[in-house]
């Protein structure tokens, strides 16, 4: 893994501290100073191997393992003291002082073991039960950041959205929706091929914006083997972030666990013109209708006018007049009469 050059300076100055002061130790016991300087090289040398094998301990895992410390001391503490040493046992036997050191040691070191793994297993979601009304979640500045799913990438209408200054703020992208996103453009299927590498190259897209402030969130949330949806609610409740989405049963999970999702299906729905009859508007005719004069156009956002005896007009823009509406299992089905010239 590259270390990158903070890491390397603060180690270099913890080094050269530690060679100061053992030699500072050893010229106090009346030693050689280079005894000492070989002492605190090791000891920082050990402090660096053991930095290394810890490159993946982030600091909400330390955050957690030192609550679970924490917490298993408290529990360590309580048993020591329900007055277990008091016994006859302890108190006559010959070498009770020791044993009861030694099952207090034992005592503490195998709660404080199992509070520190089981915080590490744990979300912040959990903790919520032991702490109650404390919530553990990443302050912005910039106000709640959105979090985006993967559906919703693939989608493509994230730049022209943004473009348009409706939708701001921070947003953030976890690394496991980018894998999922290799996954597909990686898949034996054609489907998904392109599905994935749309939303690699949407991705792209997003991080060369300069009205957008993207960032990837390497750590991950929850159990690794868990679903991505799954990760995705319990990740925006640890960030109080916003889910845009265009997954319907996604956001609705997502809400009952008190998420704000942005919804672009929702959206799209409430941006549907409320045409009404009398309205008039200029349409382009595309193709022919069922019936023999009828042609048939479609607005902006995909919604179906049937113009009456205009098949004459087909490849035309013409200005029609809204004539009735009629609702349907897909949507609403509007009617049109080409607008006569005064």
């Amino acid at each position: 893994m590259k270390t990158s050059w903070p890491i390397r300076l603060v180690r270099a100055l913890f080094f050269a501290f530690s060679v100061f002061i053992g030699m500072a130790i050893a010229i106090g016991l009346q030693q050689e100073a280079w005894i000492g300087a070989v002492s605190g090289a090791a000891f920082m040398g050990l402090l660096m191997v053991l930095d290394t094998i810890f490159a993946r301990f982030t600091l909400r895992d330390f955050s957690h393992a030192t609550l679970g410390l924490a917490v298993g001391l408290f529990c360590a503490w309580l048993i020591t003291r329900i007055g277990v040493f008091q016994l006859a046992y302890f108190q006559n036997h010959a070498d009770g002082a020791m044993i009861q050191n030694i099952v207090e040691i034992c005592i503490y070191g195998t709660l404080a073991f199992f509070g520190v793994t089981f915080a590490l297993r744990s979300d912040r979601d959990q903790f919520a039960f032991l702490i109650p009304y404390v919530r553990f979640r990443r302050d912005g500045s910039e106000g709640e950041p959105m979090l985006l799913d993967t559906n919703v990438i693939i989608d493509g209408r994230l730049p022209g959205v943004f473009a348009t200054g409706f939708l701001s703020g921070a947003v953030v992208v976890p690394r496991f929706v980018l894998d999922e996103l290799q996954r597909l453009a990686e898949s034996a299927e054609s489907a998904k091929v392109l599905r994935g590498k749309r939303g690699l190259e949407m991705m792209e897209r997003l991080r060369t914006l300069p009205e957008m402030n993207v960032s990837i969130l390497e750590d991950a949330a929850g159990a690794i083997d868990a679903p991505v949806d799954t990760r995705l609610v319990t990740l925006a409740r640890e960030l109080n972030a916003r889910l845009l989405t265009n997954d319907d049963n996604l956001a609705k999970v997502a809400r009952l666990r008190g998420i704000a999702v942005l919804s672009f299906r929702e959206l799209a729905a409430a941006l549907h013109p409320e045409l009404s009859v009398g309205d008039e508007l200029l349409l382009p005719l595309t193709k022919a209708g069922k019936d023999k004069n009828q042609a048939v156009g479609y607005l902006p956002d995909g919604t179906m006018i049937v113009v009456n005896n205009a098949v004459a007009q087909l490849g035309q823009t013409v200005e029609v007049v809204v004539s009735g509406t009629l609702p349907t299992s897909a949507g609403r089905l509007i009617f049109a009469e080409i607008k006569l010239a005064a």
